[in-house]
């Protein structure tokens, strides 16, 4: 395993190879992102984690300041995953020290996580943006519970470079809750409610098909899981993934959440 801490040993190891697979990360390395990395590993003759807290996607400083980092942890994990390069790299060599051009996102994509997240998509984007040209990989492997940031990733890279986003499942614990390195920031007795309240809207996922009015429902359901669970949802939705538009069919649809145990803000999608 290559750690790679600039880009000069970046543009070093990558010169020969020609099927690169790319996992990006925050580091706090899961079952999610080593599930991710086996993908790239089937799929490509080479693989490259990158690990970088990218500051321009948190809107909220508190959230910056406090996202779990353990890179030694992430280090061993990777090289017992056998991962091909490590990307470990600096602000000043993502973005090069340089004004970036803005990145704005359409009218209609200002919706759930980017209503309430403003900017955070913009500096998803930007980063990407920043990793693809530099990394330049065939396949970039990302995980379906960030649903939203998929889908614009996936139609921002691909009309602009050769890469491919390869999207893939997400990784859940036996209690259901989809992993994230969020959830190192939960106590016990958080990540028990959460599983909870996963399960009740897998539940509700099924019991919608019978139901003629979905989104009377969906609202019904968000003050009934915010009174009985005692949490603030930020958005409870329904939408068709193929162009995001509100749905009243099931059909090509996901049930999309947002909602904070604490100061913990938790996404899921079913």
């Amino acid at each position: 395993m290559k750690i790679l801490l600039n880009n000069f040993d970046l543009n070093e190891a990558l010169k020969k190879v020609k099927s690169l697979g790319y996992v990006p990360t925050m580091g706090s390395i899961h079952k999610g992102h080593e599930f991710l990395i086996k993908q790239s590993k089937r799929g490509s003759k080479k693989t490259l984690v990158s690990i970088f807290i990218n500051p321009k996607q948190f809107n909220n400083k508190t959230d910056y300041k406090n996202y779990p980092k353990n890179i030694n942890k992430d280090l061993k994990i990777l090289k017992k995953l056998k991962t091909d390069f490590v990307y470990i790299p600096k602000s000043k060599d993502v973005f090069n020290n340089t004004k970036q051009k803005d990145i704005k996102l359409d009218k209609k994509d200002k919706i759930l996580c980017a209503k309430y997240r403003k900017g955070h998509f913009e500096g998803v984007l930007k980063v990407m943006d920043r990793l693809t040209n530099l990394i330049r990989p065939k396949k970039i492997f990302m995980g379906e519970k960030d649903y939203q940031q998929l889908y614009l990733v996936k139609k921002f890279i691909e009309k602009r470079y050769k890469s491919k986003i390869i999207a893939c499942k997400t990784v859940r614990d036996r209690n259901n809750l989809a992993l994230s390195s969020r959830n190192l920031l939960l106590t016990n007795k958080q990540k028990l409610l959460a599983s909870k309240l996963t399960m009740k809207i897998m539940e509700l996922k099924y019991f919608i098909k019978k139901h003629k009015n979905i989104r009377s429902l969906i609202k019904l359901k968000k003050k009934e899981f915010e009174k009985n669970f005692q949490i603030k949802i930020e958005y409870l939705d329904i939408r068709n993934i193929i162009n995001f538009k509100k749905t009243k069919s099931i059909k090509n649809s996901r049930i999309f959440i947002a909602y904070y145990l604490g100061k913990v803000r938790l996404i899921d999608n079913f």
